[in-house]
């Protein structure tokens, strides 16, 4: 994947409070904000973001509900690239690699990434008050024909 997300065209930010309710919201929002970028639902990637962005969010309302009272998703894509980031301000960093044997959340995140050849990365506010985790998914079979005729080309 030859993008990071901050090189990525297309963006859209959307803030919700962390409620329940806000899992659906995010997940219409991002069926929908990605379809306007020509990434529809049977998209291969899709699917797996979907569940992806649900585990965070659903994680947000679960654990930063009372030191945050809104969430913030950033949708981003471009190419050979899909990336959204799920943003609260609860302090505490959950860490990257999930403990063995846990199931559920940052595991199930964690396996859907290895799957689909996608990348988390975690960043913490400068204050230290919150904390954003950035997915990236490629778009592109990175062993497809197609795509090394495309990085071979000047």
């Amino acid at each position: 994947m030859s993008a990071a997300p901050e090189a990525l065209p297309h963006r859209h930010v959307l803030t919700v409070p962390t409620a329940s309710a806000s899992v659906r919201l995010a997940r219409e929002t991002a069926e929908m904000t990605y379809a306007s970028w020509g990434i529809g639902t049977a998209h291969p990637a899709m699917g797996p973001a979907l569940l992806i962005l649900s585990e965070l969010v659903t994680n947000s309302v679960r654990h930063a509900a009372v030191t945050s009272p809104s969430l913030t998703v950033t949708f981003a894509a471009g190419e050979d690239a899909l990336a959204f980031a799920v943003h609260d301000r609860h302090p505490y960093h959950p860490g990257v690699v999930p403990v063995a044997g846990h199931t559920g959340g940052l595991f199930t995140v964690a396996e859907v990434l290895a799957e689909q050849g996608g990348t988390l990365a975690l960043r913490r506010d400068a204050d230290g008050g919150g904390k954003s985790v950035w997915i990236t998914l490629p778009l592109r079979d990175p062993l497809s024909p197609l795509n090394a005729r495309t990085k071979a080309s000047p």
